[in-house]
């Protein structure tokens, strides 16, 4: 009888295992070895989750770090290439692993996560820099890709010291919400995207730019009220 026992408890495990129903995400989360064979010397896109504090005081080389716990996760990972693998860590694999099924959910294709994060990457002695590498922002290539070809693409550039901007933000939020049949809102930090800023000439704050068929139809410096802004929309 026990023997009897052991063989269907083994049967019951083995038809688990194989059940390929069960949203198994294993082939996707990668020890650190493997995780730093696939990245090191590699164009991929890697992106670290933690806070701004914790990566700045280690992190892998040529990662983007977009803090899982911050607002607006969704909106600045859009920048990324959906159809490219994305390597995503934390320090232990919880905000990696919460960051990844959102992007999942984003229509990203792969996602890898680091299960052990930073602390399994640091126990194996495998390198890691201090050197920011945030400071360029998204490229001119991904701005393009947030422009809506069907809808009304409003740009709104600005920066958390800007007294304008603030005042701005809420209503224009307002108007995305009032309009998102039509509209569709995008906010670039200039502090994090100076070379963006740069390549299309955004020198002042706020800035706003309107796009129909992703290409710019108006453009406006400095602050502005809700009404003429909704003038432009309609």
């Amino acid at each position: 009888m026990m023997l009897k026992n052991i063989v269907v408890s083994v049967f019951l495990v083995f038809l688990m295992s194989c059940d390929s129903t069960g949203g198994n995400q294993d082939g996707d989360q990668l020890p650190a070895t493997v995780f730093f064979e696939k990245v090191q010397g590699k164009k991929v896109q890697l992106l670290d989750v933690r806070s701004r504090g914790e990566f700045e005081k280690g992190h892998l080389e040529k990662a983007v770090n977009i803090d899982w716990d911050e607002p607006g996760f969704q909106q600045r990972t859009a920048a990324l290439d959906k159809s490219r693998p994305v390597f995503v860590y934390c320090l232990s694999g919880g905000r990696s692993a919460a960051a990844a099924a959102s992007m999942r959910q984003q229509g990203f294709k792969k996602v890898y996560e680091m299960p052990g994060g930073m602390m399994e990457w640091r126990f194996a002695k495998l390198p890691e820099t201090t050197a920011l590498t945030t400071a360029s922002g998204i490229s001119l290539q991904e701005y393009q890709s947030l422009l809506d070809p069907e809808k009304l693409t409003l740009v709104d550039f600005y920066a958390d010291w800007c007294g304008p901007c603030k005042k701005m933000e809420p209503y224009l939020k307002k108007l995305e919400t009032e309009l998102a049949d039509k509209i569709v809102l995008v906010r670039i930090d200039a502090d994090e995207n100076p070379e963006l800023c740069e390549a299309l000439g955004v020198t002042a704050l706020p800035t706003l730019k309107l796009y129909r068929n992703k290409k710019m139809s108006w453009s406006h410096v400095g602050f502005i009220g809700e009404e003429r802004v909704r003038k432009q929309l309609n």
